[in-house]
């Protein structure tokens, strides 16, 4: 038989990339034959994890084959995971997203919950199932925590989620103010960047009625300069829009310290955006926005009504 293969959803961010490994760890203590493997090029603020925490990084999936046995973790929807799900066979599902464009032909073990990051379902999971958490377990699920709560800033964030990461950096031996704040802030370093990369560092694809959507994100501590960029991002963009038949492409970048974002706006159902706020130069501010999961899609979602 061969080896079971964990990943999480394409353009990986942190959580992604930890929580396969993880689940990988935990596989492996029940005597599972597993390997953790990424769907896409690691952004700043993984490589800063890995690094930290001497983790070796995941080699690159680009496809499965029929029948291959897979867990997904951190998505569910076929359109974020690897060429060929539809035919591979999925034994296991941890992710804290919504349920969408999923089905099996056969069952399996699905664990979902309303938490900030899949890391913190992990740890529960570890926890019932009486799996050793060692220190390298615990430094990855606190990166993948830290990075999908913005540092417990996120509206995402639950009280469960900063309990967890507590325990966990004690395990890992981690402060985790100061590891949290400079990992995030390796990810905002985005000058060596091409406009084709930053728009696809950290982009998830949606479908509604038709309209097919792409909200990327990228972090930042100054806006500004990252929109000093517009007319090359733009460019990216509206190159991506025609390739792949997309009606409307949203980046959202979002400003780690002050927790607001700006939206950069194109496709020709940008109207979609613009229910929500006039565009003027084909941006939107928006103040206190740091989700796109919990604000940014619901607001996409519910425009399309």
């Amino acid at each position: 038989m061969s080896k079971k293969l964990v990943f999480g959803h394409k353009s990986p961010d942190t959580d992604t990339i930890c929580s396969a490994i993880v689940m990988a760890e935990m596989q492996k203590a029940k005597g599972e034959d597993v390997e953790a493997v990424r769907l896409g090029e690691l952004n700043k603020e993984t490589k800063y994890a890995l690094e930290y925490l001497k983790v070796e990084t995941p080699r690159l999936l680009e496809k499965v084959e029929e029948g291959q046995e897979v867990i997904l973790v951190d998505h569910n929807e076929f359109q974020q995971s690897v060429d060929g799900i539809e035919a591979a066979k999925i034994i296991t599902v941890v992710d804290h997203h919504r349920i969408n464009n999923f089905a099996t032909a056969e069952p399996l073990y699905y664990h979902a919950e309303p938490l900030g990051c899949t890391a913190t379902i992990l740890y529960k999971l570890c926890q019932i199932e009486n799996i050793e958490v060692t220190p390298k377990m615990a430094g990855l699920m606190v990166s993948a925590i830290v990075s999908d709560t913005l540092l417990f800033k996120s509206p995402t964030c639950t009280n469960t989620d900063k309990e967890v990461a507590t325990k966990l950096a004690e395990i890992a031996g981690l402060n985790i103010e100061e590891y949290g704040l400079n990992m995030l802030k390796a990810g905002t370093d985005l000058d060596d960047f091409t406009a084709e990369e930053l728009i696809s560092l950290d982009a998830k694809e949606v479908s509604k009625n038709d309209v097919k959507v792409v909200i990327a994100q990228v972090n930042t501590v100054s806006i500004e300069d990252v929109f000093k960029r517009q007319k090359e991002l733009e460019e990216a963009i509206n190159t991506k829009i025609e390739k792949d038949n997309i009606q409307l492409f949203v980046l959202a970048v979002t400003d780690i310290l002050n927790s607001n974002s700006e939206l950069l706006v194109l496709g020709n159902r940008s109207d979609v955006v613009e229910k929500q706020g006039k565009l003027e130069n084909n941006r939107l501010f928006m103040p206190g926005v740091v989700s796109r999961k919990k604000q940014i899609l619901p607001m996409i979602d519910k425009n399309l009504d």
